[in-house]
């Protein structure tokens, strides 16, 4: 377990340390983004970690380690590695009209899983509910 974790940690610095010297503007929420349908797997799941100050540090380490390159430490979709991307990384800060099964979805399932052109990997297999649901918690406290 920990040489996989060094492994994807090693992976995502590399990409890091690659992208950084491209340039590219921060973006907003996706228009593809607004015209998603939650599907009946997803719809309706409730986050049990909901304003859990503890919950949301905990997501706030699983993002710093598998988001953040990408997203930004902000949630911005300013980080080095999504910098290179098109389309860029959502704003998560903009996300306060979506329900948490939306991010949850989004997150297990990424960007082409969900039906939009978005570089956004699946994490279902990769991270558990558990720690999607920490991550969903930390990400509403982004501002």
């Amino acid at each position: 377990m920990k040489k996989r974790m060094a492994f994807i940690l090693a992976a995502l610095v590399i990409t890091a340390l690659v992208l950084t010297a491209c340039g590219g503007a921060v973006a907003e929420k996706p228009a593809a983004m607004e015209k998603q349908v939650v599907p009946d797997a997803y719809k309706g799941k409730t986050n049990p970690f909901s304003g859990d100050a503890a919950a949301a540090e905990k997501g706030k380490e699983a993002y710093a380690l598998y988001c953040a390159s990408c997203h930004g430490d902000g949630g911005k979709g300013d980080g080095p590695a999504g910098a290179a991307l098109d389309p860029k990384p959502a704003d998560l800060t903009t996300l306060s009209d979506v329900g948490d099964d939306f991010i949850f979805w989004y997150i297990m399932e990424g960007g082409v899983g969900v039906g939009t052109n978005s570089a956004m990997p699946a994490q279902k297999g990769v991270l558990s509910d558990e720690q999607v649901w920490q991550i969903v918690t930390f990400v509403r406290t982004l501002k």
